[in-house]
């Protein structure tokens, strides 16, 4: 709409600046969220750029800036809980720095998938890129990123010493953690739903698991072990293999909460009460976890603030031009977890 139709001009950055007592500069740079400027200063020009229900120009800022305003973020077989947690927190994230996200799905096992995900951050001309697993694990991705021009984070990678910027956070230390509070509520016979094994964290959560059962003096069973792909069905196909051994497990510990809710299917089917006959608990907190029946026992893993700080690391990247400091502080984000008890676990029953 314009002024020939008698509706309000549509307000400019100089507008913006007169109402504040500021330069066009500072608006931008409050509006860009960089440091440096009085929160005073801050809050005038936000105040002022509200009132005048200011909204950038993004096609003028990228041909001055040579910038599109865009951060895409790549996926593959994610749970839908995981993913949906992660987007709503990389969408506040960009907003926050006046940047749009694109999602884009890739089928990391497809050939080429390297060089499609770099073409298609080339093709839209994005600032920068987030990789989730198992696409921030992928080799020949990760290689084609590097030799592309594009600043990418990768969501916890395998190989901490091969990535380029990170976030992680301790999935072996809290399989343990999990692991160890099913010991201490007695259980010895332990199985174990492994995830997708394109991704890193499940081998991390499995090696987990294991030293939890070998540091408690138990054995790691193979027979106790299923491998699962991060989705309810395959932890529901999982739990059913487990629960038909001879000498079935008295706890399962899912290695994401999907499964774990599949698993509680597998165990309802063949009559047992959870956690009464069966205890099962799973990993994430994503909200699949509170709306099961019972609700999960799990770990709650950061999903959102993790994809805050990836927008985070990704802006301060693309600020710097894309340079990192190999193995400083300025190049990852490390994340902690916590044990949620829920009532999906309890002591065994004796014999």
């Amino acid at each position: 709409m314009d002024e020939m139709d008698g509706s309000t001009p549509r307000a400019k950055i100089d507008d913006v600046a007169r109402l504040a007592g500021v330069s066009t500069k500072t608006v931008s740079r409050v509006l860009n969220n960089e440091p440096n400027v009085r929160e005073a200063t801050r809050a005038r020009v936000k105040e002022a750029a509200a009132s005048l229900n200011y909204t950038p120009d993004f096609s003028a800022r990228s041909l001055a800036g040579q910038k599109s305003y865009l951060i895409a973020m790549f996926y593959d077989t994610a749970s839908q809980g995981y993913l949906s947690q992660f987007q709503a927190g990389a969408l506040v994230q960009c907003g926050e720095y006046g940047y749009h996200l694109l999602v884009e799905r890739c089928d990391v096992s497809s050939p080429g998938a390297g060089s499609r995900v770099a073409d298609i951050a080339s093709r839209l001309r994005v600032d920068g890129v987030i990789l989730l697993p198992p696409l921030s694990n992928d080799a020949d991705v990760t290689a084609h990123m590097a030799r592309s021009s594009v600043p990418f984070v990768q969501i916890v990678p395998a190989d901490l010493s091969a990535a380029s910027c990170y976030l992680n956070m301790d999935d072996a230390g809290a399989a343990y953690e999990l692991t160890t509070y099913l010991i201490g509520l007695g259980h010895r016979r332990i199985g174990h739903i492994k995830g997708h094994p394109a991704h890193g964290a499940s081998v991390q959560r499995y090696e987990g698991y294991c030293k939890a059962l070998e540091e408690a003096g138990l054995t790691a069973d193979a027979a106790l072990v299923s491998q699962g792909l991060f989705s309810i069905s395959s932890g529901e196909g999982a739990a059913e293999d487990l629960l038909a051994k001879s000498n079935p497990p008295t706890a399962i510990f899912a290695a994401n909460d999907d499964m774990a809710a599949g698993a509680i299917n597998a165990a309802r089917a063949r009559g047992l009460v959870v956690p009464d006959d069966l205890s099962i608990v799973g990993f994430d907190d994503s909200e699949i976890a509170s709306v099961t029946y019972p609700p999960l026992t799990t770990v709650r893993q950061p999903i959102e603030d993790m994809a805050r700080g990836s927008v985070d690391l990704l802006i301060e990247t693309i600020k710097a031009n894309g340079e990192t400091r190999a193995g400083s502080a300025d190049r990852f984000r490390h994340f902690g977890f916590d044990l949620v008890e829920r009532g999906s676990a309890t002591p065994p029953r004796r014999s």
